[in-house]
């Protein structure tokens, strides 16, 4: 498995995607581990229904480690694209998390940037 695409819909989170992207541990790894500055902010995508069934694929994918400071999860990254725009999936392991959301990091707001709006369809594809 080289590349595996999701597709969904682009969705307003509720910001603790913004929080976590700006500690400073975290800004620091993505920096070192992906070679660019994070927005604060990440693009939220609630996947298809055949899209979420696919994301278990994730669970035995090679991926990068955020590793976190006490009180924090692991975040697990995916490098990917959405269209020409190189960027990241996060995925937080944290009891609970929705199986069906993508939080996507890229070193700009792709909702600006790609003029997104939520109810978008956006194409996602993971490189390993």
């Amino acid at each position: 498995m080289n590349s595996l695409t999701f597709v969904g819909t682009v969705i307003t989170g509720e910001g603790n995607g913004k929080r976590y992207i700006e500690l400073p541990w975290v800004k620091n790894q993505i920096r070192e581990k992906l070679g660019f500055e994070a927005y604060a902010g990440t693009l939220n995508v609630e996947l298809s229904e055949a899209s979420a069934k696919r994301r278990k694929l994730l669970n035995d994918a090679e991926s990068i480690e955020i590793s976190p400071t006490e009180g924090y999860c692991v975040g697990l990254v995916f490098k990917a694209r959405i269209g020409q725009i190189d960027c990241a999936v996060v995925l937080p392991q944290v009891e609970g998390y929705p199986r069906n959301l993508l939080e996507i990091i890229a070193p700009m707001n792709l909702r600006k940037q790609l003029r997104l709006e939520d109810g978008d369809e956006v194409e996602v594809t993971l490189s390993f």
